[in-house]
Formats: C-alpha cells, sequence, structure tokens
C-alpha cells in the first residue's frame, strides 16, 4: 500500500481517493468479518502516521466517526489522535469501555476484552470492536477458527496475540449476542475474528 509519511502526522492527508478509498476499505473489512481467519490484503493508498500501520489507519479513516468515539493506549502520540479526529470527527475517549473503536497499535497493551462494550441486550450491534495490531499474519502459531462463515474449519497463523488472548476469546464467545469482534492488522493485511467465532489452540 503507498502511504504519505513526510508531512507532519497531523497534516498527512486521508485517502488518496477519499470515496474509492473508503469503499474498497469497507468491503475489505466486511469480507474478512464474513470469512473469519482468512486474510485480506487492503490497497486504499492514504496518509500513514508514524506508530499505525497502513491497515489500522485505513480500517480506522473508514469506520470511526462522529458517532462512533475512539480509544486509543498510553504510548499513541498526540499527533495520531489529532490526525484521527482531523479526518474522521471521532472523539478519543478516556476509558476504553466508553469507545466504540479500541485501536492498539503495535507493542502497545490491549485492555482486556471483558471490560470492553459489549452491546445491549436490545441492540448488540452497538458493542465494541478492537483493531488490534499483530507482528505477523502470514506466520506464527496456528489456531482453528469454526462457526459462521467457515466451512469446517479455517487455520489462522498469527504472531503477536496477546498473552491470554484465547481464554479471553472463548469467554467473549460465550457471552453471543453480546460480546466484542476484533480486527487483526499487520502492515497492509487485515483479518476478522467476529465473535461468532470460535477459536482453539
Amino acid at each position: 500500500m503507498h502511504t504519505l509519511t513526510s508531512a507532519p502526522a497531523a497534516m498527512l492527508p486521508g485517502f488518496d481517493d477519499p470515496v474509492a478509498g473508503a469503499q474498497a476499505v469497507f468491503r475489505g473489512t466486511l469480507h474478512a468479518l464474513s470469512h473469519p481467519g482468512r486474510v485480506v490484503e487492503l490497497d486504499a493508498p492514504c496518509g500513514v502516521p508514524a506508530g499505525l500501520s497502513p491497515a489500522m489507519t485505513a480500517v480506522l479513516l473508514t469506520l470511526a466517526d462522529g458517532d462512533a468515539p475512539l480509544w486509543l493506549p498510553p504510548g499513541v502520540s498526540g499527533d495520531v489522535a489529532r490526525f484521527l479526529r482531523f479526518h474522521t470527527g471521532s472523539r478519543v475517549m478516556g476509558r476504553p469501555g466508553a469507545a466504540v473503536f479500541v485501536a492498539i497499535p503495535a507493542g502497545l497493551e490491549m485492555p482486556g476484552l471483558a471490560d470492553l462494550h459489549p452491546g445491549e441486550p436490545a441492540y448488540p450491534d452497538r458493542s465494541a470492536t478492537v483493531v488490534l495490531e499483530v507482528q505477523s499474519l502470514r506466520d506464527g502459531f496456528t489456531y482453528e477458527l469454526s462457526g459462521p462463515g467457515i466451512q469446517d474449519r479455517q487455520a489462522l497463523r498469527v504472531r503477536g496475540l496477546p498473552a491470554g488472548f484465547v481464554a479471553q476469546w472463548q469467554a467473549n464467545h460465550q457471552r453471543f449476542p453480546l460480546g466484542v469482534d476484533v480486527l487483526l492488522t499487520c502492515g497492509d493485511l487485515l483479518c476478522g475474528l467476529p465473535r461468532t467465532c470460535r477459536m482453539e489452540a
């Protein structure tokens, strides 16, 4: 994915082509969530502030907006928050449990899935989505996924999931129809883990 990084992060452009870029990333995200464990390569050139990957930036530019507040962990630069606020209008929240999107760039700590907004019984779709950068979506430990959108079993090879993630995910899955969804990113790559998906090490 082409990136533009010469300007200060707060002044970086969003998508090179705002309409086509957002549409392409939205389609890619839907495909990733509809087919858990499949790796999607995003091709939507955009400015990428230091600390974020191209895929994480593109997903946030597409999905975050004024009605979808965002949480960023300590350690993310103020330039990143200003970039996202400028291009999406999304508010940056002080607590992860108050956010619709929880973005965890590489090397930063993910809050517990149980501490994030799981939706409401009448509106389970109002839950949080975690956008989590991992070290690799091409190699690493192999997990087996099953559930809707998977014909039998889907292997997911990933390196860099937080410690204890599988146990957290199993507890999250058991809360269905409540619970959170997770988007894994790595460079230009994206992989969806909807709450309907079962995950085994």
